[in-house]
């Protein structure tokens, strides 16, 4: 049977899940326990203090008396009194569930609480406390030392780096009815996080450096899920997320004098429907015979062109109503064949007025030219007809015959420079004459303080991100496990009923999909994963039975916070585990696969070295089969990295493969002088792959220095 009646995923893309969701992936389902032993921390040390009175029923000079109280609790040199009030502390930014009736009123608890606990300073103190704890080599060593890890191992780095991510989280995202002040609050705190800590170095690269001392073995028993969350909450909370970016690159195209960008790329996506993926052979077989059918039929209606005409799904809307009121009969020949309109672009979603897109009809993106292709039309149109090359004169066109002339002012018209290219073009100049350009100012924004922070061991950062998703990859083997991504998942007594394994085991699952989440939001350090041997990794990834990855149900809902503190939990049964929960499709496994595909474009964008990795390593098929999955966004990245390698896959692949061809033509952006479809192009030059790259690498150094 075909894939096309799988249903269309209903996912928006975004930079996080809901609330609920990002909250409860921080907690393993081994953890479970804890919360019961927080509360227990908080209440015996509370009550000694307030002996009548509950937390919820205090004032606001009560909550913050108390909030110093524990702050100064952590400042104690005995270990295990500094963990009980760090337990407390957890509780109190839990949102004091133990006092509240429903999940909403453990929301909006948690966010008072955790405003209250940043007006105290809590945060920094436990910034400092991290440190100790990452720099305590007899933790470090008898680590190393164990057979075995399990959750006691890192009780303490847990227990704070819990609070710091619930801190993170809660004061990223603004709500109705925050209070003037804490909007000033949050607005502090990103500087705060983005700026150098007492180490000299911004918050997010100590996290990283957590990251690479977990993956060197010096210190196993780091809760690497945790880290790995945080730190991407971090990055995304001092950097800003998709609107923020919209709106960054908008002002700065401002600055630089270019027009504004054509479009809204997420509005954009967010529009369009999915497409049905490549139908298998036995579809094949079965639409063959109805063509046969199907042409004949035609024939007998028109002649061959009209024909052609009736099935070319590039027409105008409305010569297409035209067609649909004389073709009224239902017979199984009307059936669509596979380049049939409707099957590659399925009907628009109905969207409210407002969220509706000034498209010109028929293609959802404008082509774009760069200033290079313009170039190069004119210099072989002037070869051609004149004899003669100009250089990177776009102007001059005489003698050149109207024709060209027409072709110059469409290419002109759809011209699109990035904000790249000017800063390449003004960081050339620089270097060209690097005196006359006087002192180079660099602004200080939160991404330029990371990326200085990162700089001295970028390539590490990156290798050990990339063994990160190796290890959490599904289709990796236990024996290839060379770092042991459960410390914190693992109990410290293994399971012996079929229900306890059970349980373990989805939480094992859920747990390296947790990780694969985290490490893919990483985008921006394309060039040292290209020589780790990213790409292949990410094919690796890939080459799964992707659609069973993206409905997985690695999660049982009854135990996620703060379902699991509010409600009574049910008898938990091996038939309702493996029921798992009632989604069509797990939102972080989707949201990592298209992560991971905008990956693989950033990477081999405009680089026809990386296109030809592509090309070595057999992506095709894999990226084939990655099409079956029903979401109109991932659909468009897996059809960019085909539509890149088209040219170099040969003229039966592209026969044989028209129907993706269409899905290429009909929602991935137009380059007006792109020869995509065909072999012809003539900047491929195989010989050239290890030039570029070096080229490329540098520059880079150049520019870094």
């Amino acid at each position: 049977q075909g894939y096309s009646e799988s249903p269309d995923l209903e996912f928006e893309y975004a930079d996080t899940d809901k609330w609920f969701a990002e909250l409860s992936e921080l907690y393993s389902y081994t953890e479970g326990p804890e919360f019961q032993l927080n509360r227990k921390c908080f209440e015996e040390d509370f009550r000694v203090h307030v002996p009548d009175k509950k937390w919820t029923e205090l004032d606001h000079n009560q909550h913050r008396t108390h909030a110093m109280r524990l702050l100064d609790g952590l400042e104690v040199t005995a270990r295990e009194k500094r963990l009980k009030v760090a337990r407390a502390i957890l509780y109190v930014a839990q949102g004091t569930f133990g006092e509240c009736g429903s999940e909403a009123e453990v929301q909006a608890w948690m966010r008072y609480n955790i405003f209250l606990l940043l007006e105290v300073g809590t945060f920094n103190a436990l910034v400092e406390l991290l440190n100790m704890e990452i720099d305590n080599s007899a933790a470090c060593s008898s680590a190393v030392r164990k057979p075995a890890i399990s959750l006691a191992d890192s009780t303490d780095l847990r227990v704070l780096l819990n609070i710091m991510y619930l801190a993170v989280e809660t004061v990223r995202q603004e709500a109705e009815g925050d209070k003037a002040e804490w909007k000033t609050m949050r607005e502090t705190f990103r500087a705060e996080l983005g700026a150098p800590q007492h180490t000299h170095e911004p918050f997010s690269v100590m996290l990283f450096g957590m990251v690479t001392k977990f993956c060197s073995g010096h210190a196993p028993h780091f809760p690497m899920k945790k880290v790995l969350l945080l730190l991407w909450k971090t990055v995304l909370c001092t950097l800003g997320g998709f609107e923020e970016l919209q709106a960054m690159k908008a002002e700065k195209r401002e600055i630089l004098g270019l027009p504004p960008l054509p479009e809204d790329s997420i509005k954009v996506i967010r529009s369009m429907r999915a497409a049905s993926p490549p139908a298998s052979a036995s579809d094949l077989i079965e639409q063959q015979q109805k063509r046969g059918r199907r042409e004949h039929k035609a024939l007998i209606k028109q002649d061959n062109l009209d024909a052609f005409n009736e099935r070319d799904p590039y027409k105008a809307d409305d010569a297409r109503e035209d067609e649909e009121e004389n073709d009224d009969d239902n017979s199984l020949e009307g059936e669509p064949f596979p380049l049939e309109r409707d099957e590659v672009m399925p009907p628009p979603v109905q969207h409210p007025p407002t969220d509706r897109l000034t498209c010109p009809k028929g293609l959802p993106w404008a082509p774009k030219v760069r200033e290079k292709d313009i170039e190069m039309f004119l210099e072989s149109s002037r070869s051609k007809f004149i004899g003669y090359t100009l250089g990177s004169d776009t102007n001059t066109v005489v003698g050149l015959p109207r024709p060209i002339h027409e072709s110059i002012r469409t290419l002109k018209l759809h011209k699109y420079t990035s904000i790249a290219e000017v800063q390449v073009q003004m960081e050339e100049e620089y270097l060209r004459s690097p005196l006359s350009g006087g002192e180079e100012e660099v602004k200080q924004v939160p991404t330029e303080t990371l990326y200085q922070g990162l700089l001295p061991s970028l390539p590490q950062y990156m290798i050990a991100l990339l063994k990160l998703l190796l290890a959490a990859a599904p289709t990796s083997k236990a024996k290839t496990d060379s770092i042991n991504i459960l410390a914190d998942v693992l109990p410290e007594e293994m399971p012996t009923t079929v229900l306890q394994s059970m349980k373990l085991g989805v939480d094992v699952n859920r747990h390296k999909e947790i990780i694969v989440k985290g490490t893919s939001d990483f985008e921006y350090m394309a060039q040292h994963l290209v020589f780790a041997n990213c790409i292949p990794l990410i094919l690796k990834f890939f080459n799964q039975n992707i659609m069973s990855y993206i409905t997985a149900k690695n999660s049982i809902s009854v135990l996620d916070y703060p379902y699991c503190v509010v409600h009574e939990l049910p008898e938990l049964t091996a038939e309702s585990l493996e029921a798992g929960d009632n989604n069509q499709f797990c939102w972080r496994n989707l949201f990592s696969c298209i992560n991971l595909l905008r990956i693989l474009n950033k990477l081999t964008k405009w680089k026809h070295s990386r296109t030809m990795m592509l090309v070595v390593f057999k992506s095709a098929p894999i990226l084939k089969r990655a099409l079956k999955v029903k979401q109109a966004m991932m659909q468009l990245y897996v059809l960019k990295l085909l539509k890149v390698q088209t040219k170099y896959l040969g003229r039966q692949w592209r026969k044989s493969n028209m129907k993706t061809m269409s899905a290429i033509y009909q929602k991935v952006r137009h380059r007006l002088n792109d020869d995509w479809a065909y072999g012809n192009d003539l900047e491929a030059l195989p010989w050239d792959f290890q030039a570029e790259e070096c080229a490329l690498r540098a520059s880079i150094e150049r520019f870094n220095s």
